[in-house]
């Protein structure tokens, strides 16, 4: 009797077959960074003041530049010219239009001081410093509406969050290429329908419904390529899925800088992805899933498929493949298990919180380098750009080092580098950018590496049910950090900072309590997950005295 991965071996494990059908799926991941963090230049906030009757008439005749006009007119502006709640949501309570107002420093004539003047709340709108538009621009989203736009992004991460809990089932019962070709066609028409939405009301339902179904279209892609290729490749190739959506990162600022308005924006990064459709002739479905539902013949038709693309003859046996039985799926998994012995309990309290942690923080930092000042496309780039190297020292360090310390590590250091950034200057913007992108960087080697080790400790019959579980905590972070970071900075600019510090640190130091799993097999029952640190052990000493034998010594010397 064949599995699928013994075929693989004979006709391919990484062959042309593989190599296209990544590359193909590697474009979802890529196209779900504009709808992750596309808030950054769909919302972005732009200078902004009172629009006022009259001051445009009065400025006018009295030949005022654009700076006497905002220092004669807007309340709240230092010598310095910051702004502040002030200038921003506070105007004058003055008729603009009245003769008897002078050309230098007309609020003289009214009053002494002119913080002696009543202020009222912007009635006429706002005039935005900005030359393109936005979501805020166009729905003036600032002052007291400023929530709105956290709302916008909690949005997306509360669809992340519903979908997760049907898509799995729809791949699972109807197949990956089903459920990818559906949630793609939905993506992509949800993400047209935001860039018409005649109000903020309907664009936020669209989010929501977009946010339900690309998560899932990105999960079906991964899935299918990893079920595609074989076991020796598997790891590797769902890094790199994942450095994809790095990809997506790195490309969003120069399309948002060549394309300044929120609405062609929108239609740019949406558009596309209707080609993804094309897949349903590109891309088959899963052998695996195929030979789960009983449909051998389709799936061997499939395993020609990959043979013929890699060039290889099909083995000759081919008409014996099966699905290895599972002893272990006939159990029935519930959500007891996930807390019933003191390990397993540990670990999914420790998981929850990392998978919580480790979302808000990396989020988090994408956020606020966006509405923290400077260079909006150039931060964003440089701080997505460092996505690369955690890829690469995931690689280098996950068989050598491990995954527990180089995943505490990586959390202590996003952390940290998130409370230095307190104490750094605000004139010292590349230290803040470097510092930012340091975080970053740690945060997504603990965003990666934590689905590996979430796998790693449950056993077989509940794997599933404790990834679903544990990274739902992810999307819950996501829903709640745009009004961290967002309010909190209303109070204090470095505020979501101390927030996101101790969240790190915290992260970090209960990560050394989760057990070490390179090395050993993967948990089939739970007393294997009760006993993983035992194993380990044991597994060392093995090698320690086969060592030994190999070196002529004796464990006595």
């Amino acid at each position: 009797m064949l599995s699928v991965d013994d075929v693989l071996e004979q006709v391919g494990e990484f062959g042309w077959f593989q190599k296209q059908a990544f590359l193909l799926l590697c474009l979802i991941s890529v196209s779900l960074a504009p709808v992750y963090v596309g808030i950054i230049f769909l919302a972005f906030t732009p200078g902004h003041y009172c629009r006022s009757p009259g001051v445009a008439e009065l400025s006018q005749r009295c030949g005022w530049s654009l700076a006497e006009e905002l220092n004669y007119t807007v309340p709240g502006l230092g010598s310095s010219g910051e702004a502040s709640f002030l200038s921003q949501c506070m105007q004058y309570e003055v008729d603009w239009n009245q003769s008897t107002l002078d050309c230098v420093d007309p609020l003289s004539s009214l009053v002494a001081n002119r913080s002696h003047l009543p202020l009222s709340p912007c009635q006429h709108g706002w005039v935005y410093d900005t030359p393109g538009s936005s979501i805020v621009t166009e729905f003036n989203l600032v002052c007291g509406d400023a929530w709105k736009v956290d709302l916008f992004q909690s949005c997306v991460n509360l669809g992340f969050f519903l979908g997760s809990l049907v898509v799995g089932y729809i791949a699972d019962r109807f197949g990956r290429k089903l459920c990818l070709l559906a949630t793609t066609l939905v993506t992509s028409l949800s993400g047209v329908l935001t860039a018409v939405a005649p109000d903020y009301i309907s664009m936020l339902l669209f989010r929501l419904l977009q946010g339900m179904v690309s998560k899932g279209s990105w999960v079906s892609g991964y899935t299918l390529i990893t079920e595609f290729v074989g076991s020796g490749y598997r790891r590797t190739t769902a890094i790199l899925y994942q450095t994809a959506f790095t990809v997506g990162l790195v490309g969003l600022p120069g399309i948002a800088y060549a394309i300044p308005h929120w609405r062609w924006l929108q239609l740019a990064v949406s558009l596309p992805t209707f080609f993804f459709l094309l897949y349903y002739w590109c891309v088959p479905e899963s052998p695996r899933w195929l030979l789960s539902q009983k449909r051998t013949t389709q799936a061997i038709r499939v395993m020609e498929q990959i043979a013929q693309k890699n060039g290889k003859v099909p083995p000759a046996d081919l008409k014996m493949l099966c699905v290895k039985e599972d002893a272990s799926e006939k159990q029935s998994p519930s959500f007891a298990d996930l807390f019933r012995t003191p390990s397993m309990r540990k670990h999914t309290f420790i998981l929850m919180y990392l998978w919580f942690s480790c979302a808000v923080v990396y989020q988090g930092l994408i956020l606020h380098v966006g509405a923290s000042g400077g260079n909006l496309y150039l931060d964003f780039l440089y701080s997505s750009l460092v996505e690369f190297p955690a890829a690469f020292i995931i690689l280098v360090t996950i068989d050598r080092v491990g995954r527990i310390y180089p995943m505490a590590i990586s959390n202590l250091v996003a952390g940290a580098a998130c409370l230095i950034m307190i104490f750094i200057p605000h004139e010292l913007h590349w230290l803040n950018v470097t510092l930012s992108c340091l975080g970053r960087m740690g945060a997504t080697i603990v965003l990666q590496m934590i689905c590996l080790v979430n796998a790693e400790l449950y056993p077989t019959f509940i794997r599933n049910l404790g990834m679903m579980v544990c990274s739902a905590l992810c999307d819950l972070g996501g829903i709640f950090t745009p009004f961290m970071v967002f309010r909190l900075m209303e109070i204090w600019q470095a505020l979501p900072l101390i927030l996101f510090g101790v969240l790190g640190l915290t992260a970090g130091a209960m990560t050394f309590l989760l057990p070490e799993t390179k090395g050993v097999a993967l948990p089939e029952t739970i007393e294997d997950a009760e006993n993983l640190r035992r194993r380990r052990k044991s597994k060392a000493k093995e090698n320690t005295i086969y060592l030994q034998v190999q070196t002529g010594k004796s464990p006595d010397m």
